[in-house]
């Protein structure tokens, strides 16, 4: 099979590392060679299988490996050469090396080279199936949503500017008193943003899916709707949520009953809300699983049978379909609102905007030469009609 991937987010401390560990052990034991990745910064996936996790896939178990990117050392890979220009910039400008140092980190570096990281890793071959540790829910769709907002950038305005730097670099550099950036410079910022555009094809991929991890506790369960409409703007699947921590019956304690109540009416929440998406609930236990075989017991009980691995059917969250008189383009938002979207179109792309969240979507090529007719939200799917531009001619 094509290489298998699924991430696991979810708010702080719901287990998403436990999750995505005991999906992973039960992968190498179905006989695919496995690699489980995070991408967090707290490094608590070696503490999930109770061995040190380091920058190269460690064999924790027969066909398991566990990896904690080293997003220091991919840094310096990825970043050293457009680093170093902006270093000679303050430089010049007479900012001293300490402060420079600081001002040239990349904001969320180690979350981005961890993707890149992750890239690396889905297209070497090695693997059948990677599972990803990722960071909390809000890191998480900020990163997922960094190769596009870059690509932006990099076909409307770097482009320009690396033409201008080329052609007037030296009286540019004469005029402005500081160096004018060379074409290894252009080519590192190119290359970092090929790589976080391939990111962003693998995981909206057929093969690639996003699982939500939650606590049956109301205020995680809103977070995770939320998620689950920003992850469908930005066109990556949602495969199924996995309900840590569900206390079993309360033995006739009153105390235990209450909370037992409690969870089971946010679990009848949590199915009717991701109704079409499995749910796999967890049982809270008495001690946290650390190591491959508890691992692996916590991940048999929660799937309780189904295919950790199984691929989703049907269309992705982005579909388009002809009409009589054009097309119509159809996004899935679940539990968005009419008011909660907002829609203009701005040459060949589509700006949509959810909450705090905005995708620029550049428009295929079918419909650039068609204008926007229509636009509504219904049942949780924004639905836009272009019409055919020669018919509004006639």
């Amino acid at each position: 099979m094509d290489v298998r991937t699924i991430l696991f987010t979810g708010k702080g401390g719901v287990g998403k590392t436990t999750s995505a560990a005991g999906t992973a052990v039960l992968a190498a034991r179905a006989g695919h060679r496995t690699l489980v990745v995070s991408t967090d910064a707290a490094h608590s996936l070696g503490d999930a299988f109770g061995v040190p996790a380091g920058a190269e896939p460690v064999e924790v178990d027969p066909g398991l490996w566990v990896q904690q990117v080293d997003a220091q050392r991919r840094f310096e890979r990825s970043w050293a050469e457009i680093q170093g220009y902006l270093l000679s910039v303050l430089d010049s400008a007479g900012v001293d090396p300490i402060t420079a140092e600081e001002l040239t980190v990349l904001p969320g570096a180690e979350e981005v080279l961890a993707l890149l990281e992750l890239r690396n890793q889905v297209v070497s071959g090695r693997w059948d199936v990677v599972v990803v540790d990722c960071a909390p829910t809000a890191e998480t769709l900020r990163l997922l949503a960094l190769p596009e907002a870059l690509s932006w950038y990099m076909t409307r305005v770097f482009g320009v500017q690396r033409r201008m730097v080329r052609a007037l670099r030296p009286v540019l550099t004469r005029a402005a008193g500081v160096p004018m950036p060379e074409d290894s410079v252009f080519e590192a910022v190119e290359r970092l943003h090929r790589d976080l555009e391939q990111v962003q094809q693998l995981l909206s991929g057929p093969g690639a899916t996003v699982r939500l991890v939650l606590t049956p506790e109301t205020v995680v369960v809103a977070e995770a709707r939320r998620s689950l409409t920003t992850l469908s703007l930005y066109g990556y699947r949602v495969d199924g949520v996995l309900a840590n921590r569900v206390f079993p019956d309360g033995g006739g304690d009153s105390w235990r009953e209450g909370w037992v109540a409690s969870q089971q009416q946010v679990l009848a929440e949590v199915r009717q809300s991701f109704a079409g998406l499995p749910v796999w609930p967890s049982a809270y236990s008495a001690g946290e699983p650390v190591g491959v075989e508890a691992l692996a017991e916590f991940a048999r009980a929660a799937y309780d049978g189904q295919d950790p691995l199984a691929e989703p059917t049907g269309d992705g969250p982005m579909t388009i379909s002809r009409t009589s008189s054009g097309a119509e383009l159809r996004i899935a938002l679940p539990f968005a609102q009419r008011d909660d979207v907002d829609l203009a179109r701005h040459g060949d792309e589509l700006v949509v905007t959810v909450g705090s969240y905005r995708r620029l979507l550049a428009l295929p090529a079918a419909l650039r030469r068609h204008r926007v007719a229509a636009a509504r939200v219904e049942d949780g799917v924004l639905r836009v009609r272009f019409r055919f531009e020669q018919e509004e001619q006639v």
